[in-house]
């Protein structure tokens, strides 16, 4: 009895507590998102928000179970659970149903959906900590780093395939996991670089832009010509910078499908369309600042009533909440996030077990890559990439897997103490 009193205390109840306010916020913004006259009651099964009901109480029911199993299940069973998301990732290829161009929903019937992607980003969280917490495995040797990046790229290989760029680029996060675990900051400022050559590759003219790279690499030489190292790395490193910038026209036109081309396009200034590709993110600029401070109150947004935003339930869930509930609703909204990843944060530094901190971190990762770029885009700083609010969009996939990632983390938070 005293193990079990000291377990239900060890769990982190803010943890959960922001986790409840989370949805709660969500049901009530699909609410105002999609509100049918005909269909009042919030709990009306006929409807998303009804549905949206539905899930939550299944996410909170799988929570309750997941803080009942032992913790060594998650470590135990973390490659089966990423062969079988593999297996379905494979499935949804073959079987799927393509919903908005993107073949990643396998039918259940009865109206329900399965996102197999939503399901690998707990699953791949879980096989990277199996993994990098065994014996002797370093992410600074050239060998686990390959078995690491192995992981992590093939379910990104396989949702792109879909394909669901959104979904593809949630796993590039992960990158975090392996730099908190050793992993050269170079890699990070290699990164920064790339997506800097990519923009400027769209912006200027391809020849303009190897002429800069030319003069930049021949001033660097000019400073260090003694040292043979360093020229032989600079060599190395302007042939594959001159390459990527060469290559980045010819992958983005025939690689891209058009409507995120028009996407980024409209990002960057090089096309103007308000009537088609920028349509839905001016839409919801428009709803999100004519909420003003306070908002027009809840159901009364008239963005938001007359369907001017389209995916308002789902991709575009943030501007129902500048809508109705103004300035002051979005800061609680972001608050509310920050505190999660926070305390995710401090939970994974806490942790004894090296399996269960870098697990910590694969969650503060997907779900702060998640929270930045939904945000972002719903206010025309980043491009229409798909992909929800964590607990506060609609979908069943969705919500469920973010349960599952966040509260295997809380389970194994309690457990490290012995309780359980």
């Amino acid at each position: 009895m005293n193990r079990e009193r000291g377990f239900f205390l060890n769990i982190d109840w803010i943890t959960v507590l922001i986790y409840l306010a989370l949805c709660v916020i969500g049901w009530f913004n699909i609410h105002a998102a999609v509100y049918d006259e005909t269909h009042p009651s919030i709990i009306d099964p006929a409807t998303n928000y009804g549905k949206q009901f539905i899930f939550i109480l299944v996410s909170v029911s799988v929570a309750m179970v997941l803080l009942l199993l032992d913790y060594r299940f998650f470590s135990a069973l973390a490659p089966p659970f990423y062969i079988i998301t593999i297996l379905l990732l494979i499935l949804v290829l073959v079987i799927g149903r393509n919903v908005g161009g993107n073949q990643a929903w396998i039918s259940l019937g009865g109206g329900f959906r399965l996102q197999p992607s939503e399901f690998a980003k707990f699953t791949t969280c879980l096989l990277l900590a199996k993994y990098l917490s065994g014996t002797n495995i370093k992410i600074t040797d050239t060998e686990s780093f390959w078995i690491s990046a192995g992981i992590i790229l093939l379910p990104m290989t396989l949702i792109m395939l879909q394909p669901d760029v959104g979904s593809t680029l949630v796993f590039c996060s992960l990158i975090f996991v392996l730099y908190r675990e050793g992993l050269s900051p170079y890699f990070l400022i290699i990164i920064g670089l790339f997506i800097t050559l990519f923009v400027s590759s769209l912006l200027i003219n391809q020849w303009l832009l190897l002429g800069i790279l030319t003069i930049v690499a021949a001033l660097l030489a000019t400073f260090n010509l003694r040292n043979r190292k360093f020229l032989f790395t600079l060599i190395t490193g302007f042939i594959l910078c001159a390459a990527f910038a060469m290559a980045v026209k010819p992958i983005y036109n025939n690689i891209l499908q058009p409507h995120h081309r028009a996407r980024i396009d409209e990002l960057l200034g090089i096309t103007t369309d308000l009537r088609g590709a920028g349509y839905n993110v001016n839409q919801s600029k428009i709803a999100i600042g004519s909420g003003q401070l306070w908002g027009k109150g809840y159901l009364q947004g008239t963005q938001t009533k007359y369907s001017f935003v389209p995916e308002q339930s789902t991709d575009f869930i943030f501007c129902t909440v500048g809508e109705e509930w103004g300035f002051a609703g979005s800061v609680v909204v972001i608050g509310l996030f920050l505190f999660l990843l926070l305390r995710v944060i401090m939970i994974a530094e806490r942790q004894q077990m090296t399996f269960s901190r870098i697990y910590g971190y694969g969650v503060a990762s997907i779900i702060f890559f998640h929270v930045l770029i939904n945000i972002a885009m719903t206010i025309g700083l980043m491009p229409v990439i798909g992909i929800p609010l964590p607990f506060i969009s609609y979908g069943g996939s969705s919500l469920l897997s973010f349960t599952i990632l966040l509260f295997i983390l809380i389970k194994l938070d309690a457990s490290r103490t012995g309780y359980a």
